[in-house]
């Protein structure tokens, strides 16, 4: 029988894989691609908890979904900092990243278009899972280099030690699992 961890998130359950991260900690794997109807339940939850903003960003992948759907519910647009150069970029802005799910380092780009959408706004940061804030840190830094006005920073989890930040607003807590 696989490890799992039974997460409890905006009145729905699911069960998440444990995986290994490293010969010390294994994490329970939340992705959201694919199952619609928890996009649709935890982006209802964290746009009643939101503050008022113009705009939602997010990091290129796992973050789109939830961004789409808070958009949409919200009728407010959306932007994704890409994690590579698109042929249709133009004079991008890049800031780079360490995650705690990626293995190598990577950088965050923001199209001079996409940047002015950020421009002189109010911004929300969305995100999938918060832990060791580094993802949040990069969207922090490509919004405030587009002249966007950061109003909050939302995600459905908060993993390990992310859950007891204050300056972050999410739905639930994501337990870390120590060898």
């Amino acid at each position: 029988m696989e490890n799992t961890y039974k997460l409890k998130v905006a009145g729905l359950e699911r069960e998440l894989p444990i995986c290994p991260l490293n010969d010390k900690l294994d994490i329970a794997a939340f992705v959201m691609f694919s199952d619609v109807e928890l996009t649709m339940a935890v982006a209802n939850e964290l746009l009643a908890k939101s503050p008022y903003f113009d705009v939602i960003v997010t990091a290129e992948s796992k973050g789109i979904p939830l961004a789409y759907e808070m958009a949409r519910e919200s009728g407010k647009p959306y932007v994704v900092a890409r994690k590579s150069v698109k042929l249709y970029m133009t004079d991008p802005i890049a800031v780079t990243v360490k995650s705690i799910t990626t293995a190598a380092e990577q950088t965050l780009y923001l199209s001079q278009e996409k940047a002015e959408m950020l421009r002189g706004k109010q911004v929300l940061i969305v995100d999938d899972v918060i832990s060791t804030g580094e993802s949040l840190l990069a969207l922090e830094k490509l919004v405030n280099e587009a002249g966007g006005e950061i109003t909050g920073k939302a995600a459905v989890l908060a993993e390990g030690d992310a859950a007891d930040r204050k300056d972050i607003i999410f739905l639930e807590k994501l337990p870390l699992f120590f060898k």
